[in-house]
């Protein structure tokens, strides 16, 4: 990485709307001390659930957030700010309100956003709109990766093995819950009910029976307006592969996750011992997972195929189920902004979190270049004929 690319004013965006908020605020602080400690210039751009932009160098000390006496969302000091919208070309430029206020420049946005809001191709595409490098997958890879339903219909697609399943939405439920579930009546229970746009395992069940199905789909529907239904896999080992890259990609050792119920939940994830998904829950982590090294093999080829059918970019985590009688594996889930990075598994695989945050930076600039270097407009004529001709006879409103 050039002196040049030092200089450059990273935004870090976090928070956000999300049932996974509190989450994004861990990730976030951990790019943020990674990046100081390489010397950027960061700038935390938090996001409250309630929608408000703050900005300000406090906002990168978790103690802030951690504090019981402190509530940031109603420090008025954190938003000052607004976008100006004229500057910010290629660019996001920040203004202080007031006559004489300064700006802040943020040249490449670095996105620590989990679920919606955020992770889900809402910011990728202010972010492309602004012409702005940033940070993980594109507007479609994230949209769809955020979307179960919308993930397993393209791992299906391009012959990635995955569970049986069906989705609808709550819409669908209220009208005619009778179809549902005869169209979930030919799945095997058990079964995993799942709101499609959540991560982190929050409201996901599983039932055993069509009674247990209800309460879990009115569960899920709490959370989304969209649900998946898709078949549990017995003799479970729950296996996560991360990717990295651009074009050419470079996959993690395997990560097997242990649980004591029957799925990796979210007290397992980020509370037991420190979490699991922190890095810190070792008793729940084994890695590299207890595979041979022809399933090792398999599996990460196949994460990489993942990767490449959803058009990711950057980083991104793909789960999945492993039969351990049957030895069959199913792609199961994809996250396009895998929490605090996973920056655990990357460095079991040899990547530091220096390294990875380097390279991500530096993925995300290959990608603005290429894009940068493709025409997206096109000289028509239309509006010069508009006057002329049959077109002039065209109401419009």
């Amino acid at each position: 990485m050039n002196t040049e690319s030092r200089m450059q004013n990273i935004g870090v965006f976090f928070g956000s709307g999300s049932a996974e908020h509190d989450i994004s605020i861990i990730t976030a602080q951990l790019i943020i001390a990674g990046l100081k400690g390489l010397n950027y210039s960061v700038v935390p751009v938090y996001i409250t659930k309630a929608g408000k932009w703050m900005i300000s160098e406090d906002l990168g000390n978790l103690k802030l957030f951690t504090d019981p006496d402190k509530k940031v969302d109603e420090e008025n000091r954190f938003a000052q700010y607004y976008l100006d919208m004229e500057e910010s070309k290629g660019k996001m430029v920040f203004k202080k309100k007031g006559l004489f206020g300064k700006s802040i420049t943020i040249d490449l946005a670095f996105p620590a956003l989990h679920g919606t809001y955020g992770e889900d191709g809402t910011i990728q595409g202010l972010f492309e709109m602004f012409g702005i490098p940033y940070v993980g997958c594109g507007v479609p890879a994230s949209a769809i990766s955020m979307d179960k339903a919308l993930t397993k219909i393209v791992m299906k697609e391009a012959g990635v093995p995955t569970t049986k399943f069906v989705h609808f939405t709550k819409v669908d439920w209220e009208k005619n819950r009778e179809l549902e579930m005869r169209r979930i009546r030919e799945l095997v229970f058990p079964v995993f009910v799942k709101p499609v746009h959540l991560g982190s395992s929050i409201g996901i069940g599983k039932a055993k029976d069509e009674k247990e199905l209800e309460q879990k789909i009115e569960v899920a529907l709490y959370y989304d307006n969209k649900v998946l239904v898709e078949e549990a896999v017995e003799n479970l080992m729950d296996v996560t592969c991360c990717v990295i890259g651009n074009g050419e990609l470079t996959a993690s050792v395997l990560q097997e996750s242990l649980f004591a119920k029957d799925m990796f939940d979210f007290k397992d994830k980020y509370l037991s011992e420190g979490g699991a998904q922190l890095g810190k829950g070792q008793n729940s982590l084994v890695i590299p997972a207890r595979l041979d090294e022809a399933t090792t093999s398999a599996i990460q080829n196949t994460a990489k195929a993942v990767y490449k059918a959803l058009d990711c970019s950057g980083i991104a985590r793909v789960d999945f189920l492993f039969d351990k009688q049957s030895k069959q594996f199913f792609a199961n889930e994809v996250n396009p902004l895998p929490g605090t990075l996973y920056h655990h598994l990357w460095k079991a695989s040899g990547i530091e979190l220096n390294q990875l945050l380097t390279m991500l930076i530096q993925f995300a600039e290959e990608k603005s270049k290429e894009k940068r270097s493709v025409n997206y407009t096109f000289e028509s004529s239309v509006l010069k004929n508009l006057g002329k001709g049959k077109m002039s006879k065209l109401k419009l409103g």
